[in-house]
């Protein structure tokens, strides 16, 4: 007879033992000679050597599978301790990560697709496109999946936050409070992707750091995919000053709609003169997406199209 207690390192403690401790008792049924006890994100498990060797190698794999789908079945649990399913690593998707309801998140279009691929071959990308083309959420999903392969030792995630109609001063709270509303989708994203106990673990250690651009200045980012979004609102020193915070190990994505910039009529946009300046640098991808990307509801893309019909007919009437 031997005790071992089992941690669950990298899985919601929650997932993992199911509602009302349904996956917990399933596995207790599944091995009636041991006595399992069960205390937040650790197992203490008393009985024969052979048996609880035996659980603890199913729990990795229950584990892994956890991490990957963000769901547990029980037939899933059955499988594994039954050995009829090694290992969920062995199942070949195109699914670049699973939602919390284990929707496979994956490259819905052409352009979407390039962006999954630039990122395997390229260390910085620029996904340039209208709303709703999947720029930023497909971004977040390959940074959560090198995350959770361990490719990385952490994401982040800035946006510029530039002022519509009120100064950041006047707004009420504190300096966190004030800049949240600007970092909104990027935590919308994340939560549709991480168990949220976990990732609020996860922000709380700084393994996920979500900050306004202004926070980069002085840093070197290492071990990190970094990603940039609403780009078109920096100016040039700001972008400049943004790329050149690459690391070792470090992935960039910039993300942004040349077409939505909030900067005053004087300022030049930094993710244009990008665009101009970095286009023959090689080891840099560039994206471009268009109406055709646009995954949200059908009237967003009519929406868009309306706006570049416009907008060409005043350029035209201008000239």
């Amino acid at each position: 007879m031997i005790e071992k207690h089992i941690i669950l390192e990298d899985v919601d403690p929650i997932i993992f033992y199911g509602v009302k401790n349904a996956h917990l008792q399933m596995i207790k049924s599944l091995y009636p000679k041991l006595r399992i006890v069960a205390r937040d994100n650790v197992m203490k498990v008393l009985g024969d050597e052979e048996q609880v060797a035996h659980l603890e190698e199913c729990v990795e794999k229950l584990q892994q599978h956890c991490v990957k789908y963000n769901v547990l079945t029980e037939e899933t649990i059955i499988d594994i301790i039954k050995g009829k399913q090694t290992s969920t690593s062995d199942k070949k998707d195109s699914a670049i990560v699973y939602s919390m309801g284990g929707r496979p998140i994956k490259a819905r279009t052409e352009n979407q697709q390039r962006l999954v691929d630039a990122f395997n071959s390229s260390d910085m990308i620029f996904a340039i496109g209208p709303a709703g083309t999947g720029k930023t959420y497909t971004s977040i999903a390959l940074a959560v999946k090198a995350l959770k392969e361990k490719q990385i030792k952490k994401i982040i995630l800035s946006r510029p936050a530039v002022e519509a109609g009120e100064k950041l001063g006047f707004l009420p709270g504190d300096m966190k409070e004030k800049i949240d509303p600007y970092l909104q989708p990027l935590y919308d994203a994340l939560e549709d992707m991480i168990p949220a106990t976990k990732l609020q673990e996860m922000i709380e250690k700084h393994v996920i750091q979500i900050a306004p651009l202004a926070f980069m200045r002085g840093r070197t980012l290492s071990d990190a995919v970094v990603i940039l979004d609403e780009a078109q609102n920096t100016t040039t020193a700001q972008i400049k000053m943004f790329l050149t915070r690459m690391g070792m190990n470090t992935k960039m994505i910039i993300t942004g709609d040349c077409t939505q910039i909030d900067l005053p009529r004087s300022v030049r946009s930094g993710l244009l003169q990008a665009l101009e300046v970095l286009r023959d640098v090689e080891g840099i991808s560039f994206i471009e997406m268009n109406d055709k990307d646009i995954i949200r509801n059908k009237l967003v893309t009519k929406i868009v199209k309306a706006y570049d019909k416009w907008n060409n007919t005043e350029s035209s009437d201008t000239l």
